[in-house]
Order: C-alpha cells, then structure tokens, then sequence
C-alpha cells in the first residue's frame, strides 16, 4: 500500500512527508529548513571566532562577517551534514522506525546555500515480531562416551609422528616402513636442475613424501647400494620447469633403519613432556570429549533452528536476503573455482541457486528470531568480547591496518552488528540450551 501526503513537523522547521509505505519499504521525503542551516553556521561561526588570526586584528577580534567570509563554505557543508543526521534521527524517533540497513539518504539536485535542504530517504525496516515461546522447544542432549579405543587409536597416531629409526642389521633389505639416508642428484636429460640434489636425505618408504614413483624404485635396497630411478613430475608441480618432465635420480643409500619397537608406556609420555602414560591419555580424553561435545551442540542447534524456523513464517528485508545471498553465493563460487571442473561445478551451483536464496531467507528469519530472544532475555555481547572480537578480526589484515580496522568498526554501527552478529546468536543459543 502506497500512504502519500502524511505530514509531520518536527523539531524547528523540518517537514517530513510519508511518500511510500509497502511492506517493509519505507519511503520518505524531508524538508530542512534554511534558517535552521544558517542557525548552525552561526553557531559555529561563534564558535571559532575567538580562536582566528587575521593580520591587523587583535587575537579574538576579527569581525564575524571576515570568519564567514573565511571559513564559510566549509561551516556550511559541516552544518548541512550535521543538519542530515539530526533529521535522520528525528525521524527514526518520530516514526518509530527499525531500519534492517543503513537508509539510503539523497540531496535533491540544484541545492544550494540559502535554499532549504530537499532529502528522500528509502529504507527498510526490520519486521515486527513477537518473541517466540521457548518453553515448548524440546531438545536432547547427546553423550558420546569416549572409549579405550579411541584414545588408543589416538596414542598411535602420536607414535607415528614421533617414530624412531634404528640402524638396520648389516645387509637388510629396505622394505616399505623402513627408513633410507640416501645421496642423490637429479637430471633432465643428463642437465642437473636446482633443488634436486640432497645429501644424507632421510625417506621413510611408503610415506609418500616425494614424487609419485620415487619410494617404490628403492624398495629392496641395501645399505651401500647405489641405483638411478626414472620418474615423472606431476604436471600440476608447483615448479614449472620441472611440471610434467621425466627426471632421473642418481641415487646411493648410505643406510638403511627400521622403526623401533613402540610401547605406549611412560617412557614414552616422558618423551611427549608429560609425567606418565595416564596423564596422556587423559589428555586424550578430554580433547575427543571437547571434539565430540562441538558436534553434538551443533546437531542440538540444528535442532533448535529447525523448530524455530517451522514454527515462524514472516516477510524478512529484502536487502538483508540478499546481502546474505551474496555471502553465500561468493563462498560457493570460491570452492567451485578449486574444483577439477570449476565449469561444471560453477554450473551445478547456478542450477540451485534458487534453493541457496531461500537458505539465505531463513538464515536472516532466523536470525531475527535469535535476536528477539536475547532482547527478551537479557542475553547481551559485553565490551570486553566486543573487543576481543574486534582484535581477532584484525588479525586478517597487515600489522599496520591492524588499528585502522578497529577505528572503522567503532565508527561505524552497521560493520560494528555485523561482526557482532555471529557472537550474539552464539550466545542466545547457549541461553536456550541451558
């Protein structure tokens, strides 16, 4: 429904005329008038006229119309943007308004000093919304006990990131497991290349460390023998010289060691730093606990989601959809571009993304909903993890911007309840949990 004509003064002269009103658009025409413009100017011109210099005048004594003439068009615009957000907030006020984004404020065309200050505001508001009922959201709490295995499992995986090579017995043959020290010097066709001689060079075969092929030609070596395997380099090798090339390796192994017996006993906890083989495994413990206790929180969040969204339906901000959208769709053409086929896969995505709009859709209603709830509730982000959150963002940008994303997130609300956003609804589901 259009609503046209509504007229409100407010404050001194400012005239405020409702030009639409659909859905959650709203739109607005506002008049400021001259004489409060010039009041302003006046004001500042008060103002700094004690603090000017002017040759041939005492300090403090230069006339007011030489300050206006001086420093006047910078005063203006400083009372005309003052002017702007004053109405602004008047109008916010006096409507009662809830804006979704940052309004879309336009001058009119043709304004000048002395003329009164034209303004159209579009925006849209945030629905209204009552807080849902929390005490009939049902929600089970999973417990995953961890077991021996697991932590077992764990212990060994630890043991293969610290494994010990003892020297083979005179003669062994090297299988896959064991460890060569081996020299070598590689050549494409009979020309040496950079980075491709070693000495004393440790390889674990069947570890796949190095080029496809290379480990499986020194299986059954021995210590002292010398022999030169013929490989090719992947063609996505990040040397381009080297990229898709047959290579020959000139190789002598200088030895040949087996890994040692491996005892998941308190020797071993020592090695790690730790007092006994109990303190590691209840180390353990706690971290796949932790790790499990994060999915089963996010399959309760699901949960609650998925019950908050059936039993909610109502019209959300275009603008927040799609600038949820656009995350998403950027996130989804990121990944498709590190595909095999990024064409396919950029292809299979267009295909759905009429299905990615409306997980943008709910993604923002449930998002009003959360934040409802905490209102309610009292569930509130406090300085301190408003800080903490402001300096983990700037971590992302070089030490030197670092201050300057700060400052631009204080500033600015908008930027400020984005990056507050995520915390905040966090928070509010901690709340519903417990």
């Amino acid at each position: 429904m259009d609503c046209v004509g509504s007229y409100k003064k407010v404050g001194s002269q400012m005239q405020i005329v409702e030009t639409s009103n659909e859905g959650l658009k709203r739109a607005y025409a506002l008049t400021i008038a001259a004489n409060d413009i010039a009041a302003l100017v006046e004001g500042e011109v008060k103002k700094i006229t004690p603090q000017v210099r002017m040759p041939g005048f005492r300090p403090g004594k230069v006339p007011a119309n030489l300050v206006r003439k001086m420093h006047g068009p910078a005063l203006h615009q400083q009372a005309l943007e003052t002017s702007i957000r004053n109405a602004m907030d008047k109008l916010v006020a006096e409507k009662g308004l809830r804006p979704a984004t940052q309004p879309d404020v336009s001058l009119a065309e043709g304004y000048a000093e002395g003329k009164d200050a034209e303004l159209t505001v579009a925006l849209e508001v945030l629905p209204e919304i009552t807080a849902p009922a929390i005490d009939g959201l049902k929600l089970e709490r999973l417990i995953v006990e961890v077991s021996d295995e697991e932590i077992d499992e764990a212990i060994g995986r630890i043991a293969q990131g610290q494994k010990r090579f003892n020297d083979a017995p005179e003669g062994t043959v090297a299988a896959d497991g064991d460890q060569l020290v081996i020299d070598f010097a590689g050549s494409i066709d009979g020309v040496a290349f950079d980075g491709g001689t070693a000495e004393d060079q440790p390889l674990e075969l069947g570890s796949g460390r190095f080029i496809p092929g290379f480990e499986e030609q020194l299986v059954g070596v021995k210590a002292g023998d010398e022999r030169t395997i013929t490989v090719t380099f992947p063609a996505d090798y990040p040397a381009e010289n080297l990229a898709g090339k047959d290579a020959q390796f000139a190789c002598t192994v200088k030895a040949v060691k087996q890994a040692a017996e491996f005892a998941a006993d308190d020797e071993f906890a020592k090695s790690l730093g730790l007092e006994s083989i109990e303190q590691l495994r209840g180390l353990i413990k706690g971290q796949i606990e932790q790790e499990n206790g994060g999915l089963t929180r996010t399959a309760m969040k699901r949960s609650l989601l998925d019950q908050l969204a059936a039993g909610h339906d109502f019209a959300v901000p275009p603008s927040m959809v799609d600038a949820e959208f656009e995350q998403i769709w950027q996130q989804l053409t990121a990944e498709a571009a590190k595909e095999e086929d990024p064409a396919a896969a950029l292809a299979e995505i267009e295909g759905e993304k009429d299905d990615y709009r409306k997980i943008a859709e709910r993604r923002v209603r449930l998002g009003l909903l959360l934040s409802e709830i905490g209102q309610a509730n009292g569930v509130v982000v406090t300085a301190q993890e408003m800080e903490m959150l402001m300096r983990q963002a700037a971590q992302q940008y070089r030490e030197q911007d670092r201050q300057r994303f700060i400052d631009y997130i204080r500033s600015d609300a908008l930027a400020a309840a984005q990056l507050r956003a995520p915390l905040y609804e966090d928070k509010v589901v901690d709340f519903l949990f417990d």
